[in-house]
């Protein structure tokens, strides 16, 4: 597994990283021995990027706990990014209120460093943009965790232009993470000003929340907990249409002797060397599968492919409109 270098600052991981969202929320019951082995399997094969957040445990910090016992035999070997920004006693009417006052991160801060079992956080990103605190509030609270040695690199999540520049004004920004896959393509936008300010990207649900793995079914058969049950990609209409260009993706993929998420993985390493997908999934032999995309090579004839099957991203939008983040 090679290196990808997130940013100015010196932000250093594994091409493919792992995302630990799944393994507690959104897509139905986990089970912890099954994420523990999950996480372990992926460090086995060279894995140094876990990312989780303190909304992934509902508050109570059970998707952390879960991180941090799993990789408690080599925690020096990874980089753990976690996340700062929702209102939990929100959550409970299922509002999602946001807080992101500098009080409430310095003490998310200290909850997810129990959580965890460890002494500082590698990347604490904020994880949406909160629009009744000025980013340089909220920019100046992670600073002042970096120079108590609590947190080492600062992250942003779903964040627009205006937002980005005011906040690497105040403490530099070492990634981005939002949403981006064959099915999720409008953050290209926003590279530019990445690119200009030295910022690296992180792409979370790069299969398409699973959609790209070839395994999806129609809404309503998931468990009831499913985020996809609600999922515009997957509502009547939308949903035939992506199950079509997956199949295509799938002739293309076992033309090349490879699964269509190794395909998927492989062509956002090649939209740039700041950019690092954050697969997740319960099942070792997926980590498997989703580690060996960095041994796929894609030509030219490939690439072209697969924009003639998916030029601009799939059908439907990425969440129902009350969800949709605004970028500024």
């Amino acid at each position: 597994m090679q290196h990808r270098t997130l940013g100015s600052e010196g932000l250093t991981v594994s091409e493919i990283g792992y995302g630990a969202m799944g393994l507690t929320m959104a897509y139905g019951p986990g089970d912890e021995q099954e994420g523990v082995a999950a996480i372990r399997r992926a460090h086995e094969l060279g894995v140094t990027f876990i990312d989780t957040a303190q909304l992934y445990g509902f508050g109570t910090g059970s998707n952390e706990i879960l991180v941090g016992k799993a990789v408690e035999d080599f925690r020096d070997e990874v980089v753990l990014a976690t996340k700062f920004g929702f209102d939990m006693a929100s959550l409970a009417d299922g509002s999602f209120g946001l807080d992101s006052r500098p009080d409430n991160i310095h003490k998310v801060a200290d909850d997810s460093l129990r959580h965890l079992g460890v002494d500082h956080i590698d990347v604490f990103y904020q994880h949406r943009v909160d629009p009744d605190v000025p980013i340089e509030d909220v920019a100046g609270a992670v600073k002042e965790l970096i120079d108590a040695g609590k947190v080492t690199y600062f992250g942003l999540s779903e964040a627009g232009p205006e937002t980005i520049r005011r906040a690497h004004a105040v403490q530099p920004v070492s990634v981005l993470q939002t949403e981006y896959s064959l099915f999720e393509r409008d953050v290209e936008q926003l590279f530019p000003v990445l690119d200009e300010l030295g910022i690296g990207f992180v792409a979370y649900s790069p299969l398409g929340r699973g959609f790209i793995t070839g395994t999806a079914r129609p809404a309503g058969e998931y468990d009831a907990t499913d985020m996809r049950n609600s999922d515009p990609r997957w509502q009547p209409g939308n949903f035939e249409k992506n199950v079509d260009a997956v199949t295509r993706l799938g002739e293309l993929a076992a033309a090349k002797g490879i699964t269509v998420s190794q395909l998927a993985l492989a062509w956002l390493l090649t939209r740039g060397e700041h950019i690092v997908p954050i697969p997740g999934t319960r099942s070792p032999k997926r980590i498997e599968e989703n580690a060996g995309a960095a041994d796929v090579t894609l030509t030219k004839a490939d690439l072209a492919a697969i924009d003639e099957i998916l030029p601009h991203g799939g059908f439907g939008a990425r969440y129902a409109e009350e969800h949709v983040p605004t970028w500024i």
